[in-house]
C-alpha cells in the first residue's frame, strides 16, 4: 500500500471518528496521518481540537499555533480563522495559568484585525477575555456591558459558540451584581444551544462548567444538580474526554454529600483526583481537594483531611472556611478565630462569597462565647438569604440564627427558627443538616426543661450520624444524651461510652482520638477497660453489646 493510501486511510478513520466524539481515536489516526503528511487546514485544525479534549493541552496550543499561520500564508481569506485559532491557543493557555503567553496570542490576534479594519465575529472573541477579566476583577456592571457586546455581534454573525459564551458571560456578570432571578434565566437562556448540540465541544465544556458553578455560587442547589445530570451525560459521551470530566466528578460528589451519600461521594471526588492527576496542572485539583477535606473533616479524620486541605491550598483554592472549621474540631479555637475573621474581611465586598462563610463565622465565634458577633453574623445571612432567594441559603440561614437565639437563652424562639430550618434541609433532602438540626433542637428542649422531647431529637440525629459515619457529630450527640450517664450499662464512665459509640461507626482508634482530641494511647485504654468491664474481647463484640443495650 503506497503512502498516499495509507495517509488516505488514517485521515478517513480520523476524521469519522472526530464526527462521532471518539476524541481518543481521531486524534490517534489524525496524528498518525499527519506523520505520514502534513495535514491540510481543516484537519490541522481537528487534530488540535482532539488534543485539547483528550488533555494534550501543550500539544493543542502547538497545533493551533501551526494552524494559524498556515492560515495566514494563505492571506485575506485565512485572516479570520489565523485569528480564531490565535484566540483558543489563548484560551488554552489562560487555563495552564500561563497569562502572559495568552495575552501575547491575544493581542496579537486583535492587531491583525485592526490592521486589516476587518468586521467579523472573531472580534466579539477578542472580547471575551476582557469581559472576564473585569468579572473576576470585582467589576461586574463593565463585565456585564462587554458581555452584552460580545452577544450582539454574535446574533449579528450567527455564531453559536460566541452566543452562548456571550449570554453565559451576561448571566455571570448579572448573577454578580445581585440580580439572581435574570442570571439565571440568562444561564438557562445560554444552555439551550448547549444542549441541543449546536456549539463546539470545548464551548459546551466551558458554558456547562460556568454554569453549574454559577449556580453553587447563588446557592440555586436544584438547578446545579440538573444541570451537573446533563454534564454527567455529555461527558459520558464523550470518548476520552479530559478537560471538564473532572470538575463533573466534583459537582456529581457534592450532590452526593448534601444527599447524605458520603460514602459514594468520597468515591467520586477521588475518582476525579485520578482522573485529574495525569498530565499534572489542572488548577481544578484544588477544588477536588477541598471537596475530599471536607467529606474527611465531617468523618473525623482530621489528619487527612487537614493534608487534603493543604494540597487544595497549594493549588490556589480557597481553603476556608473547611480549615477554620477544623481547627475548632481539633481544640485550637485561637487559630479558627484568627483565619476566619481573616476571611470575613477580605470577603468584605464580595456577597457571594461572605454566604460561604457567615455560617462559619457564627459557628466559631459561639464556640469562643462571642455572641453579639455571632448574633451580627446571623442577622446578616438572613438578609443575604432574602435577597438570593434560595432555599438552601435560607436553610443555613435559618439553623444559624436558631443556634444563636440558644446561645441567647432563649429557647422557645430557638425551637420554633430552627423548626423552620429543619423543614428547610427535608425539603432538600440533605439529612446530614437536618439531624444536625434536631441536636440544636435538643439543646433548646433541654433548656426548657422538656427532657422527653430532647431525647426524641437525638435518636433520629444518632441514627443519621451512624448511616453516614459522622464521627465528630456522634460524639456531640453522646455527650448531650442522658443516656451516656443514665444508661451506661457495664459501669462504663461517660467518656467510654463516647469512645464504644464511635467503635460502633467503625472507626480506628486513631479517628477515635482525632474525634474526641485524646492520644490513642488513651482510647487504647479506654478501650482495654471497657472490654474488660463488658466482658467482650472484640471491636465487633462491643459494637453488638452498644445496640443491645441501646447506647446507639
Amino acid at each position: 500500500m503506497g503512502k498516499s493510501r495509507i495517509s488516505a486511510d488514517l485521515l478517513e478513520r480520523g476524521r469519522e471518528a472526530y464526527d462521532r466524539a471518539a476524541w481518543g481515536d481521531a486524534y490517534a489516526q489524525l496524528c498518525a496521518a499527519d506523520e505520514e503528511a502534513p495535514l491540510e487546514v481543516d484537519d490541522l485544525e481537528c487534530l488540535a481540537m482532539a488534543a485539547y479534549l483528550t488533555g494534550r493541552e501543550d500539544t493543542a496550543v502547538e497545533l493551533w499555533g501551526r494552524a494559524h499561520h498556515v492560515l495566514l500564508a494563505q492571506g485575506a481569506v485565512g485572516l479570520e480563522r489565523a485569528v480564531r485559532w490565535a484566540f483558543w491557543a489563548g484560551v488554552a493557555l489562560v487555563r495552564q495559568g500561563q497569562h502572559a503567553q495568552a495575552g501575547g496570542w491575544f493581542a496579537r490576534a486583535q492587531r491583525l484585525l485592526d490592521e486589516a479594519s476587518l468586521d467579523c465575529v472573531e472580534r466579539g472573541y477578542l472580547a471575551v477575555p476582557p469581559a472576564l477579566q473585569a468579572l473576576g476583577g470585582g467589576d461586574p456592571a463593565a463585565a456585564y456591558a462587554l458581555f452584552t457586546d460580545v452577544a450582539r455581534i454574535a446574533d449579528r454573525f450567527g455564531d453559536p459558540d460566541l452566543m452562548a459564551l456571550g449570554r453565559l458571560g451576561c448571566g455571570q456578570a448579572l448573577v454578580a451584581m445581585g440580580d439572581a432571578a435574570a442570571g439565571t434565566a440568562m444561564l438557562d437562556e445560554a444552555m439551550v444551544a448547549v444542549t441541543a448540540g449546536d456549539v463546539s465541544p470545548i464551548a459546551a465544556g466551558i458554558a456547562y462548567c460556568a454554569v453549574i458553578l454559577a449556580c453553587r455560587d447563588i446557592f440555586d442547589v436544584r438547578r446545579a444538580q440538573e444541570w451537573t445530570a446533563a454534564l454527567s451525560h455529555w461527558c459520558s459521551s464523550q470518548q476520552d474526554l479530559k478537560p471538564y470530566r473532572g470538575q463533573c466528578l466534583i459537582h456529581r460528589s457534592e450532590i452526593m454529600q448534601l444527599r447524605g451519600q458520603w460514602t459514594e461521594a468520597l468515591e467520586e471526588v477521588e475518582r476525579a483526583c485520578t482522573h485529574l492527576a495525569g498530565p499534572p496542572g489542572d488548577p481544578v485539583m484544588g477544588m477536588a481537594k477541598y471537596q475530599q477535606a471536607e467529606l474527611l473533616r465531617l468523618r473525623g479524620d482530621f489528619l487527612r483531611a487537614e493534608s487534603a486541605y493543604r494540597e487544595a491550598g497549594e493549588w490556589g483554592h480557597p481553603v476556608h472556611p473547611g480549615l477554620a472549621l477544623l481547627r475548632v474540631a481539633q481544640g485550637r479555637l485561637g487559630d479558627a478565630l484568627a483565619a476566619i475573621r481573616r476571611v470575613m474581611d477580605e470577603a468584605e465586598d464580595d456577597r457571594v462569597r461572605r454566604s460561604r462563610v457567615l455560617a462559619a463565622y457564627a459557628e466559631i465565634v459561639l464556640a469562643a462565647g462571642d455572641v453579639g458577633a455571632a448574633r451580627i453574623a446571623a442577622d446578616e445571612l438572613e438578609k443575604l438569604a432574602a435577597d438570593f432567594d434560595a432555599p438552601y441559603l435560607r436553610a443555613v440561614a435559618a439553623q444559624a440564627t436558631g443556634a444563636v437565639l440558644l446561645a441567647e437563652g432563649d429557647a422557645q424562639a430557638a425551637c420554633d427558627v430552627l423548626r423552620r430550618a429543619w423543614t428547610a434541609w427535608r425539603e432538600l433532602d440533605a439529612p446530614y443538616e437536618a439531624a444536625s438540626v434536631r441536636v440544636l433542637m435538643a439543646q433548646a428542649c433541654r433548656q426548657l426543661g422538656d427532657h422527653d422531647t430532647a431525647e426524641m431529637e437525638l435518636d433520629p440525629a444518632r441514627r443519621v450520624f451512624e448511616q453516614l459515619r459522622a464521627a465528630p457529630a456522634l460524639a456531640r450527640v453522646a455527650a448531650l444524651s442522658r443516656r451516656a450517664s443514665g444508661r451506661a450499662a457495664g459501669g462504663l464512665t461517660p467518656r467510654e461510652v463516647e469512645v464504644l459509640r464511635l467503635v460502633a461507626t467503625g472507626a480506628t482508634n486513631r479517628e477515635i482520638a482525632d474525634t474526641l482530641v485524646i492520644n490513642e494511647k488513651t482510647v487504647a485504654r479506654h478501650m482495654s477497660n471497657m472490654f474488660t468491664k463488658l466482658g467482650v474481647s472484640s471491636r465487633a463484640a462491643a459494637t453488638a453489646y452498644a445496640y443491645e443495650h441501646s447506647l446507639v
